[in-house]
C-alpha cells in the first residue's frame, strides 16, 4: 500500500520482431546544404523561446552534418548561484535512456567478434538461469527463450516497475551482477510477441556485456566507446569520476517563481546512467552516420551499422525498433532516434541516415516534448516535406461491424501485473476506443481523441491533419492484434502496445467502487461518531438489542478508522514533490516504521472486513438492531469487502 499512496497522483512518466525492412543509404540525395551561422540563428530563436515557454534554466545541443560538427551550443546556465554557463564541449546532461544505445553498440561489437549471437538463448551467456516459462497465468506453459534479438527489440516478456526507478542516496546502487538477480521481473509474455519496452532487458544486455567480456560494464564502455572516439566527458560511473564532477550541470525545476535546484539521480547502469557532453555526443552520432568509422577509428562495421538500421515492428505497417534504435518517419525521412529521461533530465538523440544529419539536445527542468518540438522546428526549416498530402482512405466493407470488437479500455503492456505497480496502469498510457455510428474508431489518448478509419482488417489510420504525437511516435496507424493471454491487443509506432481489460479491470469500475466504498465506510464512521457524541450530550443510554452487536459496532468502528488512516496517509504522501515531480517517498527509503505502519493498515483493512462480514450474517440471525441498522451495517459490510477485493485484485497487499 505503500508504493500505492506514493504513486496514486503520480501521471506522468519516466521509455522488432517481424523481418528486417530497410537498409538505409548513407549519401544524401538532398540538394540542401546547411549553413553553421543559419543554424545558428534559427536554434538560438527557437531555443530561447522554448526556454522562455517551459523556464528551462540549462538546455545543450549539437547538429552533425556532412561528416561535421557544424553546431554545438549550450544555453542557460550550468551553475545559476556562481553564474556558470553551459560550456557544449564540457558541461555534462544527464542523458537517460539514449544511453542504451551504447549499450546496444556495445552488444553488436562483441557479435562481430563470435562472442554473442542474436538468436541464442542468453542462458547461455549468463551465470544464473532465467526459466523458459510464462510465470503469470496460465499455469506456467513452456516458452521459447529469451535471445538478445529480443532484448533489442523490446520483446522479452518481462513485466516492468515504475516504482523504485530513481534514487537520490549512493547507497541504494548495488552492483548490476546483484541487480540482475535480485529485481528480476516476473515474465508476463512469451519472448517475442509482446512488444513493451523494458529497462531490465537492457540492464541484462549490459550484464551480458559484462560477463562476457570479463570486465565491469562501465569500463567496456570507456575502452570499446568512449576511448576510440575520443569522449572524455562521458561516463556510466556513478557518482561521477572526480575528473568529471565539476563539469556536472545542476539541474533545476521552476517552482513558485525561482529556480530550484536538485540533486544527483541514481539509476540501474546499462539501462540509463549515462552523463555526456553535446560535443562527445556528436563524436557517437558521427561513427553511425559514417558507417562506424570516425577520424581514422572504428567501434563497428560497416554492415554491422546497415543491420543496426534494420529496422523490426511488431507489425509491416508500423514503425518499430531498429536493433536498439527507435524509428519514425518525418517530412519524408526515416529518423532513428532514441528519448531519454530522469526525474529532471530530458534528452533526445535523432539520426537521419539518408540526409547525414545527427541532432543531439538534452535540457533539465522541462518537459520531454520540448526536444522533439525543436527537432520537428529544425527539420521544416531545412529537410521540409515534398510530399503532396494523400486522400484521407475510403474506409473498407462492412468496416462497422469489425470496429465494434475494438472498443474498449487498453493498458500499456509497459506494467506491472504481479506487484502494486499494476495499480499505476489504471491511470498512465491508459486508450480509449469507442466507435461511433459509421464505424469509425474514436481513440483518446494523451487526453486527445482521434478519428480512426480502417484500411485493412485489423488496421486504422488516424484522420487528424495535425501530427499526434506520444512519446513513441506520430500515432498515425494503429493494429491490432492478440498478446500472449489471448486478449486483445492495439499496437501503435515504437516499442509499446496496450492489452484490452476486462470490464471488472476497468479503470472506470474500478475507480467508482473504490470511491464508493471509501466515502460509505468513512462516512458510517462519522455517523456513528456523531451519533454516539449526541447521545452522550443529551445523557441518554443506547439500549443494545444483543450483547454481540456490541462487538460488532466495535469492530465496524475500527475498520472505519484504518480506512481512515489510508485516506490520510494516500492524500498526504502522495503527493509530488514539485521539483523532483515525484512523491519523495517514491525516490527516498520509507523509514521502518512507515513501512510496518503500511502493513498494519493494509492487512488490517482485509483481516477485519473478514470478521464484518460474519457479523453482517450473525446480526440477521441474532436480530441485531432495528431492520434499518441491519442493512445500513450489511451493506458497510458489502463496501468493505469490495475494498478488500480492490486491495487483493491490484496487488496492494
Amino acid at each position: 500500500m505503500g508504493k500505492l499512496r506514493r504513486w496514486l497522483c503520480f501521471v506522468l512518466m519516466v521509455s522488432l520482431l517481424l523481418q528486417p525492412s530497410m537498409n538505409m543509404p548513407f549519401a544524401s540525395a538532398s540538394t540542401t546544404k546547411l549553413d553553421a551561422t543559419d543554424v545558428d540563428e534559427f536554434l538560438k530563436t527557437v531555443i530561447g523561446e522554448q526556454m522562455d515557454e517551459f523556464n528551462i534554466p540549462n538546455l545543450t545541443v549539437s547538429v552533425v552534418y556532412g561528416g561535421e560538427v557544424i553546431f554545438a551550443q549550450g544555453y542557460g546556465y550550468a551553475d545559476l548561484e556562481n553564474n556558470k554557463t553551459v560550456d557544449p564541449e564540457k558541461t555534462l546532461f544527464r542523458i537517460g535512456s539514449t544511453s542504451k544505445l551504447f549499450t546496444w553498440t556495445a552488444v553488436m561489437q562483441l557479435v562481430e567478434q563470435g562472442k554473442l549471437d542474436l538468436d541464442t538463448d542468453i542462458n547461455e551467456y549468463l551465470d544464473f538461469e532465467i526459466p523458459n516459462t510464462l510465470e503469470y497465468m496460465r499455469e506456467n506453459p513452456q516458452t521459447e527463450p529469451i535471445t538478445i534479438r529480443h532484448l533489442m527489440s523490446h520483446t522479452p516478456g518481462f513485466e516492468d516497475y515504475m516504482t523504485d526507478v530513481f534514487s537520490l542516496s549512493e547507497d541504494s546502487l548495488i552492483p548490476l551482477s546483484q541487480y540482475v538477480r535480485e529485481q528480476r521481473p516476473v515474465k508476463v509474455f512469451a519472448p517475442g510477441e509482446v512488444t513493451a519496452y523494458s529497462n531490465y532487458g537492457t540492464n541484462l544486455a549490459g550484464y551480458i556485456v559484462e560477463v562476457v567480456s570479463g570486465v565491469p560494464f562501465a569500463q567496456y564502455i570507456e575502452e570499446n566507446i568512449y576511448k576510440p572516439l575520443g569522449m572524455k566527458n562521458s561516463t556510466f560511473r556513478q557518482p561521477l569520476p572526480s575528473e568529471l564532477a565539476d563539469q556536472m550541470s545542476i539541474p533545476y525545476r521552476y517552482v513558485n517563481g525561482e529556480f530550484r535546484e536538485a540533486k544527483f539521480e541514481f539509476f540501474s547502469e546499462p539501462a540509463g546512467s549515462m552523463s555526456s557532453s553535446a560535443l562527445d555526443m556528436t563524436k557517437f552520432m558521427l561513427a553511425y552516420l559514417q558507417r562506424g568509422h570516425y577520424k581514422g577509428e572504428s567501434i563497428l562495421k560497416e554492415e554491422t551499422i546497415q543491420r543496426m538500421f534494420s529496422e523490426h515492428s511488431q507489425h509491416p505497417l508500423l514503425k518499430g525498433i531498429a536493433h536498439g534504435f527507435m524509428t519514425e518517419s518525418y517530412n519524408g525521412r526515416d529518423i532513428f532516434q532514441h528519448a531519454g529521461g530522469t526525474m529532471l533530465y530530458n534528452t533526445f538523440l535523432f539520426l537521419v541516415p539518408e540526409e547525414e544529419v545527427g541532432f543531439f539536445i538534452s535540457h533539465s527542468g522541462g518537459d520531454y516534448s520540448v526536444n522533439g518540438s525543436i527537432f520537428e522546428d529544425f527539420m521544416d526549416r531545412y529537410f521540409p516535406s515534398d510530399e503532396v498530402a494523400a486522400p484521407a482512405p475510403e474506409p473498407t466493407e462492412n468496416m462497422e461491424q469489425r470496429s465494434q470488437q475494438f472498443a474498449g479500455e487498453y493498458y500499456q503492456n509497459r506494467r506491472s501485473f504481479t506487484t502494486v505497480d499494476a495499480f499505476l496502469s489504471l491511470m498512465i498510457g491508459v486508450i480509449r476506443v469507442t466507435v461511433d455510428d459509421e464505424g469509425y474508431l474514436l481513440v483518446n489518448h494523451l487526453g486527445v481523441t482521434n478519428r480512426f478509419v480502417e484500411v485493412e482488417p485489423g488496421v486504422y489510420y488516424n484522420l487528424s491533419e495535425e501530427r499526434s504525437n506520444d512519446y513513441w511516435g506520430d500515432f498515425s496507424t494503429i493494429a491490432f492484434g492478440t498478446d500472449s493471454h489471448g486478449r486483445t491487443m492495439l499496437m501503435a509506432d515504437g516499442p509499446m502496445s496496450y492489452s484490452k481489460a476486462a470490464w471488472y479491470e476497468s479503470s472506470g469500475l474500478t475507480f467508482l467502487l473504490l470511491i464508493s466504498s471509501l466515502l460509505f465506510i468513512i462516512g458510517s464512521l462519522l455517523y456513528w461518531g456523531i451519533k454516539t457524541l449526541v447521545v452522550t450530550i443529551r445523557g441518554k443510554k443506547v439500549l443494545e438489542v444483543r450483547k454481540g452487536s456490541r462487538w460488532a459496532k466495535r469492530v465496524a468502528v475500527l475498520l472505519g478508522l484504518l480506512t481512515f488512516t489510508f485516506l490520510v496517509n494516500f492524500l498526504g504522501n502522495g503527493q509530488p514533490d514539485p521539483v523532483y515531480g515525484l512523491p519523495k517517498s517514491a525516490f527516498t527509503t520509507p523509514s521502518a516504521l512507515s513501512a510496518f505502519l503500511d502493513i498494519i493498515v493494509s492487512y488490517g483493512i482485509v483481516l477485519v472486513t473478514l470478521t464484518v462480514v460474519v457479523f453482517s450474517v450473525v446480526s440477521w440471525f441474532k436480530g441485531y438492531w432495528k431492520l434499518a441498522g441491519r442493512i445500513h451495517y450489511t451493506v458497510f459490510a458489502m463496501f468493505s469487502a469490495v475494498l478488500s477485493w480492490i486491495f487483493y485484485f491490484w496487488n496492494v497487499i
